[in-house]
């Protein structure tokens, strides 16, 4: 059978299940059991159908497959969809956490359930589409649109000050993008197209490289986040409800580092070279500064949300260092961080179901009372650390080869990052799972139930598994980062850079 509906596929099912909802009537708790049910069996069947999608793709070709191609307002735009190495990982990495955010929102969320369901579809199908697209509009429309049903989820289920983190998370991204639309229009007004195969083919003036790198670095700089503009990430994590905090931090701060592998690199490599030194500034700076900040953090989540620009600041690092080592290690750290950061959400989620708050001093001793938590959440702890033998390893030692390779005093100072790491991961795990249980209130605390279990256990198994065999996320990127760096390294010699 032919591929060419594959992705279609992937962008239509959530929708398709999102309407199955609206047609539920009342909003009773058979309504609502209805539309979780709903919810979740689409999310798994567009898993199922982007493991078909990946039994179809080869990993030896560097170039788009499964693409499809139809024309939208007469050739202006194109709906056209294909994945490559890069970008195929992204959406399987969607695709999987998308049932388990169903899953562990089935007892935490009670109001406006059908909403609910219907906003996570919705985003499913916008995320996917980030990762598929192939024309530049299309991918602009679903890089923007993804924010609405966040901004929804962030908004009516999120904590206290949830209408505060809303907007800040909504304005911050959206300001960003506007000027990446500029960029876009001046690429179609340059190239005549939007059609990102023809336009990573497009060799744009040096100084105009500078300007569209520019616009499409203040995008993808917010969704990351790096430093400064990262102001709006801790404030999103830690009111949103766990689901929505895990995919903030899973997959929608991947489309960032995407957005650089995909345009900044490739379709501007004189700029990319040019403003090398300051990524790589921003990411030193993110590495330590957020750390630091991490270290006094009284709130699981914000200490977990500051930990995630941390790690991210070695992804923008080794993307920049423009070498197999550097880029192979950015997109297995956005990989292993989309599992180990979810993870984590996870686990503050399931004690937060049970004592309703997030401070680190209300906890203590967890481990007497609950001890498949406290070897789920070590798990993950090591992981965020970089500890061998876990996935969070892998990316950090190659992206640190990969700026070694580029700068030594980049490195140098980019491995401090992994001792702050370990200072304020294992801080939260030492006073929150040992010591003595001195609160009246955890000593009935209930150790991880049958759906808590289900929703962690693929994500320990995973973390472990790529951290002894990294060769499927290597493997599947190789063929693509190869074409990439050498396009890049011929456009930036052809420069004289």
């Amino acid at each position: 059978m032919s591929g060419n509906w594959i992705l279609s596929a992937l962008l239509i099912l959530p929708i398709f299940g999102s309407l199955a909802i609206l047609t539920l009537r009342g909003d009773g708790e058979a309504a609502n059991n209805n539309a979780r049910w709903i919810a979740l069996w689409t999310t798994i069947l567009t898993f199922l159908v982007s493991l078909y999608g990946w039994a179809k793709f080869d990993t030896a070709i560097p170039g788009f497959q499964l693409v499809e191609s139809h024309d939208w307002f007469s050739h202006v735009i194109l709906y056209k969809l294909g994945v490559d190495g890069i970008s195929m990982p992204f959406v399987l990495l969607t695709t999987f956490l998308m049932p388990i955010s169903i899953l562990a929102s089935w007892l935490p969320v009670q109001k406006r359930v059908k909403e609910y369901m219907i906003a996570f579809l919705v985003l499913e199908t916008l995320m996917i589409g980030v990762f598929v697209a192939l024309d530049l509009v299309l991918f602009y429309l679903f890089f923007e649109g993804g924010l609405i049903p966040m901004f929804l989820i962030i908004g009516i289920w999120g904590g206290k000050r949830r209408v505060y983190a809303a907007f800040k998370f909504f304005l911050y991204t959206l300001a960003g993008s506007l000027l990446m639309l500029l960029a876009i229009m001046t690429m179609y007004w340059t190239a005549g197209t939007t059609d990102i195969e023809v336009l990573l083919k497009t060799s744009f003036a040096v100084g105009a490289q500078k300007w569209l790198w520019l616009a499409f670095f203040a995008s993808f700089a917010v969704k990351m986040p790096m430093w400064p503009v990262h102001t709006w990430l801790p404030d999103a994590h830690v009111e949103a409800p766990t689901a929505g905090s895990v995919i903030l931090a899973a997959i929608l701060l991947k489309m960032g580092g995407y957005g650089f592998l995909r345009f900044s690199l490739p379709m501007f490599p004189d700029a990319s070279v040019y403003f090398a030194p300051l990524v790589y500034t921003l990411s030193i700076i993110a590495i330590i500064y957020t750390s630091l900040v991490a270290l006094v953090q009284e709130d699981m989540k914000k200490l977990i949300a500051y930990s995630s620009v941390a790690h991210m600041g070695f992804v923008t690092m080794g993307i920049f260092s423009a070498n197999t080592q550097g880029v192979q290690g950015a997109v297995y750290q956005m990989i292993s961080h989309g599992l180990v950061s979810g993870a984590l959400f996870l686990c503050v989620g399931v004690v937060y179901d049970r004592m309703h708050t997030r401070d680190i001093s209300a906890y203590g001793g967890l481990v007497q009372r609950m001890p498949r938590y406290a070897v789920a959440m070590m798990v993950f702890t090591l992981a965020n650390v970089g500890l061998p033998g876990t996935s969070g390893f892998v990316g950090e030692f190659l992206t640190l080869i990969g700026a070694f390779e580029a700068n030594t005093w980049v490195a140098l100072f980019a491995t401090t990052g992994v001792i702050l790491s370990a200072c304020y991961a294992l801080f939260l795990y030492r006073r929150v799972i040992f010591g003595v249980i001195d609160k009246p209130n955890l000593m009935t605390i209930a150790d991880l139930n049958w759906r808590e279990i289900t929703t962690l256990t693929p994500l320990l198994v995973l973390t472990i598994y790529f951290g002894v065999h990294p060769q499927p996320i290597i493997d599947a990127s190789a063929a693509s980062i190869d074409a990439l760096l050498q396009g890049f390294g011929h456009a930036t010699k052809l420069a004289g850079l």
